[in-house]
Formats: C-alpha cells, structure tokens, sequence
C-alpha cells in the first residue's frame, strides 16, 4: 500500500497492543463509594475513547440510570462491590455495538444469578477472568485480519486516477471492517433475540413457537375448567 496507507495500518496494529483490559488482580478488593468507582473506570479505561481526556467513561448519572433501569444491582449503603465493578464493564464495551435494551437482556443472567461474590459455585470474577484471557489470546488473530483486510484493499482501483486511488483504497479496507461489525452485530441481535427472559438461555424458533402453543393451549385449558367449575 502506499506509505501513508501503511502507516495507518501500522498506527492501527499498534494501537491493538496497548489494549490493556482491566485485570481482575487490578481491581480494588474494598467496595467503593460513586466518586471512588467512577474514578477508577476513567483512569483504567481512557485510553480505549476516541478522544482520551474528553470522553467520559462513567459519570454519576450514568450508574444512577443502569440501577434504574435494573441493568445494575443497586449499591450497598452506597457502596459498589467488584461485581458491580465487573458488570459496568461489560455494559461499557457491549454498549458501543448493542442496544441498552439488548445488553440488559444479554447481562440479567450474569445479574441475577452470578451477582454474590461469596457464593458457592461459579462466580462473576470467575466469569470476568475467562472471558479476560479469550480476549487476550484475541489480539493476534485480530491483526492478523486486518493485515488481510488491508491487503485485498489495495489490490482494488489500481486504474483510477493517482489523486483518487489512495483515497478509494482506503474507503475499501474500512468498509470491509464495517461490513465485518455490521454482520456480527447482526448474528449478536439474533442470538439475543432467542434468549429467554426466564431461563437466560437460547432457544430456536421452533422451541419458542412451541412453548408458545402450550401456553396457549393450557390458558384454553384453565379457561374451561373455571367455566365447568362456575356452572357446579
């Protein structure tokens, strides 16, 4: 590509090494008050905004609506524990590809069943840490995509002019990585739509389609009863 092409993607391979999630050893071991809590998110996830200094992480009003709109347990005497401190970061990054609507759906589970640090059995620092190291094991491959990405856009509009060749190159190798967000985000809200409210779990159509006629059939069923009860 041509060099200034090839610094971008160099500046873009670079930046994916200083991705640094927020490691489950790094978090506080004490609950925290708001100030404390919003604090931290900002110190250890600024560098993941667009524009690093400006961009707010968490603010106050931020918590305050995930709590009300029952995507965060509510504090304890006004403290957040490393649960609510895990879920706030995964609300953060799922928040940038998904609706607020889907990302409660996605994290109820987690809230509902995982949100009990002392609890026997699985725990949500158990679940943090694993999804933590897949990610980490992540990187490599992601370069290596966008090393492939970048590659077949160059070998596109070599015949157009010299003054609109790079510029299409480069529209190229980023709508292929929006096409790539566009369709994963897409399979995301598919999976997400399948996943029962009470179970937390997925289920095909026709599981749903079925579970939806034996509703129906046993309210029909319940409905007769009541009418054969009422003329005894």
């Amino acid at each position: 590509m041509t060099i200034n092409t090839d610094d971008l993607i160099n500046s873009i391979i670079e930046s994916l090494d200083r991705i640094d999630n927020i490691k489950l050893q790094d978090m506080p071991n004490i609950d925290l008050y708001m100030d404390q809590l919003t604090t931290f998110m900002d110190d250890r996830l600024k560098h993941t905004t667009r524009y690093p200094g400006e961009d707010k992480i968490l603010t106050k009003t931020m918590i305050n609506n995930y709590a009300k709109n029952d995507l965060l347990p509510p504090p304890i005497r006004k403290k957040y524990s490393k649960d609510h401190l895990i879920l706030l970061i995964f609300i953060y990054y799922f928040k940038t590809v998904l609706s607020i609507s889907d990302v409660q759906t996605l994290l109820d589970p987690l809230k509902k069943k995982f949100h009990v640090s002392d609890t026997d059995g699985l725990t949500l620092s158990e679940i943090y840490q694993t999804i933590s190291a897949i990610q980490d094991k992540e990187v490599g491959p992601l370069k290596e995509d966008i090393l492939k990405k970048a590659e077949l856009a160059n070998t596109f509009f070599d015949d157009a002019d010299d003054e609109d060749k790079d510029q299409m190159k480069l529209f190229t190798f980023l709508s292929f990585l929006a096409y790539d967000v566009y369709v994963k985000k897409l399979i995301i809200e598919k999976v997400i739509d399948g996943i029962d409210e009470k179970s937390g779990k997925y289920k095909t159509k026709e599981e749903l389609k079925e579970e939806k006629r034996a509703a129906k059939e046993a309210a029909k069923a319940k409905k007769a009863a009541e009418k054969a009860a009422s003329k005894k």
